[in-house]
């Protein structure tokens, strides 16, 4: 039987020398290293969310809603996101609700 060719190993993006400068400070623990990965990842989810519900609504944060737009944002709620070890907390900027439901 075939064996199924590889794919390529995908191209990562690169990080700014300062980026790292701001986590690492020094010597680190596999722990601290772990910490470093799980906050960065954090921010970078809230952020990828954050522009994916601004994309969804048609408008940023901090603007109007635009008259034709039938969806707005309403506010901040906790997430748990699953890992594959352990569950962490991240707060959404915001969770979209039809304009019709607010009161």
């Amino acid at each position: 039987m075939a064996r199924k060719p590889k794919t390529p190993p995908r191209e990562l993006p690169t990080i700014p020398q300062e980026l790292v400068d701001q986590f690492v400070k020094g010597p680190m623990t596999a722990e601290a290293v772990q910490d470093a990965a799980m906050a960065f990842k954090k921010a970078l989810i809230e952020r990828a969310l954050g522009a994916e519900i601004g994309h969804h609504l048609g408008y940023a944060t901090g603007t109007e809603r635009p008259p034709e737009t039938t969806n707005q944002r309403n506010g901040r709620s906790a997430k748990t996101v699953p890992r594959t070890m352990a569950h962490w907390c991240c707060r959404s900027r915001e969770t979209a609700t039809p304009a019709s439901s607010q009161s």
